[in-house]
């Protein structure tokens, strides 16, 4: 016997969870068409070379890969020209939105306006292993703007993720932002060299995860001194100060990048709402390509541990594509644990549009099938979902079908309906009934509503 399952890391979507995420698409969607964003898809493959050494190293292991087909590569095998595990592959699944938008930017340039505002909400693969949350096929619900290397940009886009946040009834977040040139400031000022710094960011990235001790001890395994391992973990998880950034600003002072990092963080803090997007010198964002400020949201009432969106400014990725360098900055939502965590808070609306049929049409018997057909098709042309039951089961039974899909109304077309040329419709949450004309079918089940 086969198995049923999903592929491990994947998962079915029954009607009422579809339900729920298009709820929370919707509200995603609606508030970044308000900021003026635009939409746009991406294919779910693309070229290998598109993807690799742009994520990092350990961004490049968790691609899923795609081997190339027939004749080519069993002539690759017969020729020996297989060395390497890409050698096998020529496609890979995206293992995100941006790189690929950055490959649409410097390709269709000339076609897309100057300031170009772009959202996409499209499936994601990362080989990485399942956890509570963290599937390897997800939804990504990404907002970028590109061609401006303003500020604004990066107001605009935490304003954006606060609405959204608020719109969908979260109380309880914050957006947490620090500087790609300030992060690299604290690494200097700690006495880590600059060939190391990359990977202390690596290591930093998994602070809320594993905890500063073993952030430390993982610096050390990456050929971190100790000391300075310690001193930068140390300068990082300071709480006890009343203005964080002032005092990143002291230790900073001297090195004129991560100054001008505090500068653009003040006035991120001048544009933003209080009180929802702070200052915290320990995010470090993992991915290689960001630039300049760096962003992600969380959760602060400590039932779910770790980050729902994240972004930043990638001045450098799109130019990677191009013979220019274009600025640009993102943020992503991540679909699932934003659907996860409000499951479990049950802040899901009591009733979401059901996608299924306002009205079933009973059949009554196959021979009146062509006269139940016609009321199932005056009823959809009057804008109303039907449903027409299959098969002539009895009554009671096509009722608590009509209730199993959530239908208000049912038809009923019967001997004496057909003589006298009427339709009984029953309403199904007070079982009152009526005979009505076909003539005034669609507006007396809208009556109902």
């Amino acid at each position: 016997m086969s198995n049923t399952n999903p592929a491990r890391g994947m998962r079915d979507f029954l009607p009422e969870q579809v339900r729920r995420r298009d709820h929370v698409i919707g509200v995603i969607r609606e508030v970044y068409e308000k900021y003026g964003f635009e939409p746009l898809e991406t294919p779910a493959a693309e070229n290998l070379s598109t993807l690799t050494n742009k994520y990092g190293e350990e961004g490049d292991q968790l691609m899923f890969k795609i081997l190339e087909r027939g004749e080519k590569i069993r002539k690759k095998i017969e020729e020996g020209k297989i060395e390497r595990e890409n050698d096998l592959a020529d496609l890979a699944l995206r293992y995100d939105l941006t790189v690929p938008l950055a490959r649409v930017i410097a390709n269709y340039r000339h076609e897309l306006p100057r300031f170009f505002r772009r959202y996409q909400i499209q499936p994601v693969w990362r080989a990485d292993r399942p956890a509570r949350g963290r599937y390897r096929e997800f939804y990504q619900c990404d907002v970028d703007a590109i061609g401006s290397r303003s500020v604004v940009v990066e107001i605009d886009i935490c304003e954006a993720v606060c609405d959204i946040l608020e719109e969908l009834g979260f109380e309880d977040y914050e957006i947490r932002v620090n500087h790609r040139s300030v992060l690299f400031g604290l690494i200097s000022a700690s006495g880590i060299e600059k060939e190391k710094a990359g990977e202390a960011v690596v290591a930093l990235d998994k602070l809320d995860k594993i905890g500063a001790e073993k952030v430390a001890e993982e610096m050390v395994g990456r050929g971190i001194d100790r000391e300075s391992a310690e001193k930068l973990v140390g300068i990082v998880g300071e709480t006890d100060s009343e203005d964080r950034l002032s005092s990143v600003a002291k230790i900073v002072a001297n090195d004129g990048p991560a100054s001008e990092g505090i500068s653009n963080l003040k006035d991120l803090f001048a544009g933003t709402r209080a009180g929802r997007v702070k200052f915290d010198p320990s995010l470090a964002r993992g991915l290689s390509y960001y630039t300049g400020v760096i962003m992600e949201a969380v959760l602060t009432d400590g039932d779910f541990s770790g980050s729902i969106g994240g972004g930043g400014r990638y001045d450098e990725l799109i130019g990677m594509f191009g013979k220019e360098p274009i600025p640009a900055a993102g943020f992503s939502i991540g679909l699932e644990r934003i659907i996860l965590i409000m499951e479990e808070r049950n802040m899901f609306p009591k009733e979401l549009p059901n996608n299924s049929a306002d009205v079933l049409v009973a059949l009554w018997s196959m021979e009146t099938l062509d006269k139940s057909m016609e009321v199932a098709r005056i009823i959809r042309d009057g804008g109303i979902r039907a449903f027409l039951y299959p098969q002539p089961d009895k009554l009671a039974k096509q009722i608590k079908y009509a209730d199993q899909i959530g239908a208000r109304v049912i038809c009923i077309l019967g001997e004496s309906e057909i003589e006298t040329e009427k339709v009984t419709i029953k309403n199904l949450a007070n079982a009152e009934q009526r005979a009505v004309s076909l003539d005034g079918l669609v507006s007396a089940i809208k009556e109902l509503e």
